[in-house]
């Protein structure tokens, strides 16, 4: 399984959403910039999350995204679907009907055990990305972030948001 990197850049801006305070909003110019990626690509990942009702796009001067929900409310799992969509990781084709030892569609009438792990080990990754909120994400950044960066991401929103 392969995951974008849209659904990382996707993520760490809901994150940083969740850190603004209502009403303001950030232009999605800003967020490009803050995470140092192209504009016109976050844009598109930016108006899926917008679709999916993750965040919302405001106009005008002041204008640009905030969540459109709390961040208590948004799963991480939610965010993925957004943007890299809901179809499965494995999608099982049935080889084992093919070659020299196929018998047919009768002789397998239940999934492999290769679809069974597969289709588990994909049912246990939703569930955990699903337990997980935006705001739990917000907690950790005080664990997680370096001080220096945190100050930083502080000082150079201040100015963005003056």
């Amino acid at each position: 399984m392969k995951i974008s990197e849209g659904v990382e850049w996707g993520i760490h801006c809901v994150t940083v959403l969740a850190l603004v305070p209502p009403p303001t909003a950030l232009p999605a110019g800003r967020l490009a910039e803050y995470h140092g990626v192209p504009p016109a690509y976050l844009a598109k990942h930016l108006q899926a999350l917008s679709r999916a009702g993750i965040v919302e796009s405001v106009a005008g001067p002041k204008g640009g995204y905030r969540l459109a929900r709390p961040a208590r409310e948004i799963t991480m799992l939610e965010v993925v679907v957004a943007i890299d969509g809901s179809e499965p990781a494995f999608r099982c084709t049935e080889i084992r009907r093919r070659g020299p030892s196929a018998v047919g569609p009768e002789g397998y009438p239940l999934p492999c055990g290769i679809a069974r792990a597969m289709w588990a080990a994909e049912d246990a990754w939703r569930a955990e990305l699903a337990k997980r909120t935006i705001a739990d994400l917000v907690m950790g950044i005080a664990v997680d972030a370096d001080p220096v960066a945190v100050e930083k991401a502080v000082t150079w929103f201040g100015e963005v948001m003056r």
